[in-house]
């Protein structure tokens, strides 16, 4: 279980799970989603929302990962743009970190 600060004066924390960040990566939810300035703002987390409504919507199995990233963490009270931009930061961290693992399995 990860921990990300929320808001900018560090009073709001969003848990995030393993399996959240999974879930992520699972659907390439943060590809493309930033644009070329690199600002991550209220409109890319409204355009990630979007994103996700739309794949649950055209699912046909069961996308309850995405549900529960949802409940968790997109939709939380407390998620602003400060928090998706500390969510993409311990996304990356843990990406490279699955990396290393695969790398060192593989050995």
């Amino acid at each position: 279980m990860y921990t990300i600060q929320a808001n900018p004066s560090g009073t709001r924390n969003l848990e995030i799970s393993e399996e959240n960040l999974a879930t992520i990566e699972k659907y390439g939810l943060f590809r493309h989603l930033i644009d070329s300035n690199g600002i991550v703002d209220e409109t890319v987390l409204d355009k990630l929302k979007l994103n996700i409504r739309s794949l649950i919507a055209a699912q046909e199995e069961d996308s309850k990962d995405l549900l529960d990233l949802c409940i968790d963490v997109i939709y939380h009270n407390n998620m602003k743009a400060f928090g998706l931009q500390q969510l993409i930061k311990l996304y990356l961290q843990w990406l490279s970190q699955q990396t290393i693992i695969k790398e060192e399995e593989n050995k």
